[in-house]
């Protein structure tokens, strides 16, 4: 039974982490490989680094609540307002926007769906 809680309480960091740490080296080193953005200036390609900075940074937090139970809380609340926030906010641009590439509209279910998760794991397994 042990195994299977820390199955269902972990795997969702270890996905966000194997597809947030991948991106963010695109967006940093190869934004236009799959995104179609083209930074000209020197503030594009820092903003571009930046979030990868940000990226990067929450899945050493997320690594550290798979490894280390007095992280997992704070792992998976952080994760949860990561991947809810660009969820939302991805909404919010199909709705003010229009409807993006297969890949944003595929990251934004795939947020909604990652952030809903841990809330379930942090409810269902009453996480302190």
């Amino acid at each position: 039974m042990k195994k299977n809680r820390e199955f269902f309480t972990k795997i969702h960091l270890i996905i966000s982490v194997m597809i947030v740490v991948p991106a963010a080296v695109l967006y940093a080193f190869f934004p236009n490989w799959q995104f179609d953005l083209f930074p000209k200036t020197m503030n594009e390609y820092s903003f571009y680094k930046s979030i990868m900075g940000l990226y990067l940074g929450f899945s050493v937090v997320w690594i550290l609540g798979v490894f280390k139970a007095s992280m997992l809380k704070t792992a998976l609340v952080t994760n949860i307002v990561f991947m809810l926030g660009l969820g939302f906010g991805r909404l919010l641009s199909v709705v003010i926007d229009g409807t993006p590439a297969f890949v944003y509209t595929f990251g934004m279910i795939a947020e909604m769906g990652l952030g809903c998760y841990g809330i379930w794991v942090i409810k269902t397994f009453k996480i302190q």
